[in-house]
């Protein structure tokens, strides 16, 4: 046999795919999510009575809208269906809640209806959010934790908005404030596991 032959006789070797070189952008879309959570949620619960309650506008745009939906596409990259998913529709809701305050909220016929909008907005939010929370039992504790929290937070100022109740929306507010923490913890601990270092934080086991 020729050595050409030969050569025609072997295998094919198929070359391994390329890593695709992205760092996990889970992380930062959970601080963009946490930071513009928490500063809409320090209005929502009255803790800015000194301030005009309005620092969280910008963000809702340049953080938690365009940044988390970045993360989102990034998600989508890693072929992370659940992060694309989460990311991606939490950025469209910071951006869509910032083009509703800026341009649809001030031509509102009363303060009444303004908080309507707010509700069926959140309303249509936290029916997402379901489902996403029972699918995130199958992921980890932090993450669900958001998740819930999260649920939690939409319902109650979804409920207050509707009633036209400030109070119920305090709570809320206050709920928030714990989302926010619960998702600064989970994206601390992706920065920290994914560092590699001696700094780990425990997300806990899936619950599905």
């Amino acid at each position: 046999m020729s050595v050409s032959e030969d050569r025609t006789a072997q295998p094919s070797v198929q070359p391994a795919a390329p890593a695709s070189g992205i760092a996990d952008p889970a992380p930062l879309g959970l601080a963009a999510f946490a930071l513009t959570t928490f500063l809409l949620s320090a209005a929502n619960a009255n803790w800015m009575t000194a301030a005009t309650g309005d620092a969280w506008l910008g963000y809702a745009l340049a953080y938690g809208g365009i940044i988390q939906l970045l993360a989102g596409m990034w998600e989508f990259r890693n072929r992370n269906v659940f992060g694309a998913t989460a990311f991606s529709t939490y950025g469209g809701f910071w951006i869509g809640l910032f083009l509703w305050a800026r341009f649809v909220a001030p031509a509102a016929s009363s303060p009444t209806a303004a908080g309507h909008d707010v509700a069926w907005i959140l309303l249509a939010f936290a029916i997402f959010n379901t489902y996403m929370l029972i699918l995130s039992a199958q992921l980890n504790m932090a993450v669900f934790g958001v998740f819930l929290t999260l649920e939690l937070t939409e319902i109650i100022l979804f409920i207050g908005n509707f009633a036209s109740s400030s109070g119920i929306v305090h709570f809320g507010g206050y709920v928030g404030i714990i989302t926010a923490l619960v998702a600064w913890y989970a994206s601390a601990a992706g920065v920290a596991n994914g560092v590699g270092g001696r700094v780990k934080l425990p997300v806990g086991k899936a619950l599905l």
